[in-house]
C-alpha cells in the first residue's frame, strides 16, 4: 500500500485493489470493507502506522521545507513563517556556538519569524546586520543569550537576548 497525505488532512491509500481516501482523525475510509462493517479497516491501520513512523504527516501537520537545507519536515498544519528540520532545529536551553565569533550561547527561543522580517529592540532587521550577510535572510531567527552573561544569581531571563539567523548558530560538536 502506498499512502500520500492530501492538503485537507486526509490521505490517499493506493492498493492493488483500488484507491481509497482515509480520514484518520474521523476514523473513516472509502473502502467497501469499512462501509459494510463500519470498523477499522486495514487502510486506516496502515495510515496510522505511516503517521507513527514519521513517513507522512499527522492530520494536524503538513509537509514543509527546512529554511536552512530545504529538507522535508512536518510542521503544524496552520503554521506560517520559516521552519527548521530536526538537524537544524535547536531546543530552548541548548548550548550553541556562534559561527562568526566562536562564542557560546544558550538558546532561549526558536521563532518562525524570518531574519528579513524580525526587528531588534533598536528597530533593525536581523538580516541587515553585516555579520549576518552570509546567512539566509529567509531563515527563522533563533533568540539566544551569551553563556558568559549567565552567572550565579542571574538567570537566562535576566540576560540580554540576541537574534541570529538559524544557520549562524551550530552545535558545539559541529
Amino acid at each position: 500500500m502506498t499512502v500520500r497525505a492530501l492538503r485537507d488532512r486526509r490521505y490517499v491509500v493506493e492498493t492493488d485493489g483500488g484507491t481509497y481516501v482515509v480520514a484518520l482523525d474521523a476514523g473513516t475510509c472509502t473502502c467497501p470493507d469499512h462501509a459494510i462493517r463500519g470498523s477499522r479497516c486495514k487502510h486506516l491501520r496502515r495510515v496510522a502506522m505511516e503517521v507513527t513512523s514519521g513517513v507522512v504527516p499527522a492530520p494536524d501537520e503538513r509537509v514543509g521545507a527546512c529554511a536552512v537545507c530545504g529538507a522535508e519536515t512536518f510542521v503544524p498544519f496552520d503554521a506560517g513563517g520559516a521552519h527548521l528540520c530536526e538537524r537544524h532545529a535547536f531546543d530552548p536551553g541548548a548550548v550553541v556556538r556562534d559561527r562568526e565569533t566562536g562564542k557560546r550561547l544558550v538558546v532561549v527561543e526558536v521563532t518562525t519569524e524570518r531574519a528579513d522580517a524580525y526587528r531588534t529592540d533598536e528597530g533593525r532587521v536581523i538580516a541587515e546586520y553585516p555579520t549576518n550577510a552570509d546567512y539566509g535572510a529567509h531563515e527563522p531567527v533563533v533568540e539566544a543569550v551569551y553563556a558568559a552573561s549567565i552567572r550565579p544569581g542571574r538567570s537566562v531571563g535576566d540576560c540580554d537576548r540576541y537574534g541570529f539567523p538559524a544557520s549562524r548558530l551550530t552545535r558545539p560538536s559541529d
